[in-house]
């Protein structure tokens, strides 16, 4: 394994993170266990295969080249010379509060000196199940490289080989006069793009309609909570009114931040927040490099429209117009302005970075998916998987979901100081579904 530098969008990862906002993404799941000891084999077994995943011993090292312009101030990912699984496979004392300990871990930023991991095992105290939350740095892994890196050392499974990519042609000194003009069109073409998300960006930040519960001064704690639903209901709806899977799970928090709000006296009336939708630009089962492959949409969420259906439509409508856009242009695609960013400027500037991310948006709504067959760690099924997104500094609450055989995982994280009523937005996410259903029920 050999080193290399960071992308321009890792780089900003790794340099916006603080004590109080750790850059990790996280992952919940729940294991059926056949055994009182189950979680203890399954950490064994996890910390055995970590060692054999190359992605997994990879650090995060500093670069200061001052005769290497286009690396200074940068870093690198290269091979941990004393990686040892033991370190990063944690086995806990027995837990009735899965969520309980998973928020308390979540908490705590990964060791930046070490590969930027963690699995935390959790065994149920009722001896029926056990849990592992994993932690993987955003500088490391974008959600669908985090879920292939804990893949690889869950138990095997029949998969398709990936498709190679063409190999590079090594670069020499100077650029091939033959792609010279192709070069500055694609450079004008960087340009124009990067021109028009920043007035993007500007835009979106008029005319604001958010609400302080999603706001909040870093405190550095977090809660968790996880909410099953049943994908079968889901399509009911989607077949009923239109649209995507992915614009019913979104209406869905539309709705359960509106009844959150009401039923804690805030009120919903005008409010309609900001939501970052990412969007991967990573191929699934293609061969992909490490680290981020992201864009996004942005959209406001019609939580201030009484009506489920209307919220719904409301959604439909916006997730339309940004994928008429695409994911190359509009404010929500302000994670490829990370490109025109020299490394320097991404240590320099990354603590301003991380405080203007409550300007241009509140909430937090990302989608993760998750092979369709059953995933097992030492022959026990997996029968949950809550994912977890990092919060932005000023930002109270960040929503993530994933689909798992049948059923919908919407992983809630949250500061616990400003939301210690996260239970009840979750509650809110069940009801918002059922008033759905009962809508599109004539």
């Amino acid at each position: 394994m050999t080193s290399d530098l960071l992308a321009p969008l890792d780089l900003a990862f790794w340099n916006i993170e603080s004590d109080r906002h750790p850059m990790h993404l996280g992952a919940l799941g729940v294991f059926a266990a056949h055994s009182p000891t189950a979680g203890a084999h399954a950490a064994d077994l996890l910390a055995a295969r970590a060692a054999a995943v190359p992605g997994l011993r990879m650090r995060i090292r500093d670069v200061w080249q001052p005769l290497a312009p286009l690396a200074f101030g940068s870093a690198a990912r290269e091979p941990a010379p004393d990686f040892e699984p033991l370190d990063h496979v944690l086995l806990h004392a027995p837990t009735t509060d899965f969520h309980a300990e998973a928020g308390r871990l979540m908490e705590r930023p990964l060791e930046r000196g070490r590969p930027p991991w963690e699995a935390h095992v959790l065994p149920g105290e009722d001896g029926v199940s056990f849990a592992v939350l994993f932690k993987f740095h955003h500088a490391l892994a974008d959600g669908l490289r985090a879920l292939m890196l804990a893949a690889a050392i869950m138990d095997p499974m029949d998969l398709p080989e990936p498709r190679p990519r063409p190999a590079e042609q090594p670069r020499g000194l100077f650029p091939d006069v033959r792609k010279l003009p192709g070069l500055v069109r694609g450079t004008l073409s960087d340009m124009g793009r990067a021109l028009d998300i920043g007035t993007s960006v500007a835009r979106a930040t008029l005319g604001v309609q958010s609400s302080p519960a999603l706001t909040s001064e870093p405190t550095g704690t977090r809660r968790t909570a996880g909410v099953v639903i049943d994908l079968d209901d889901v399509h009911v709806v989607r077949k009923t009114v239109g649209g995507t899977v992915n614009d019913v799970l979104i209406a869905v928090v539309a709705g359960a931040l509106r009844r959150w709000l009401d039923e804690r006296g805030d009120g919903s009336e005008g409010v309609s927040p900001r939501a970052l939708i990412p969007v991967s630009r990573r191929r699934p089962r293609t061969a992909q490099p490490q680290g981020n492959r992201l864009s996004g949409y942005l959209i406001r969420l019609p939580v201030d429209d009484p009506d489920p259906l209307g919220r719904l439509r409301a959604v439909r409508t916006a997730m339309d117009r940004n994928k008429d856009a695409g994911p190359n242009r509009g404010a929500g695609a302000v994670a490829l302005l990370a490109d025109h960013v020299p490394p320097l400027g991404h240590r320099l500037g990354g603590p301003v970075v991380g405080q203007a991310a409550r300007l241009l948006f509140d909430i937090l709504v990302t989608s993760v998916p998750l092979p369709s067959l059953g995933l097992k760690l030492g022959g026990c099924p997996l029968t949950e998987v809550y994912p977890f997104a990092p919060l932005a500094r000023g930002q109270a609450l960040a929503v993530a979901v994933s689909t798992y055989r049948g059923k919908v995982h919407y992983g809630l994280v949250a500061d616990a100081e400003a939301v210690p009523d996260l239970d009840l937005l979750a509650r809110s996410l069940t009801e918002e579904v059922r008033a759905l259903i009962t809508a599109c029920t004539p």
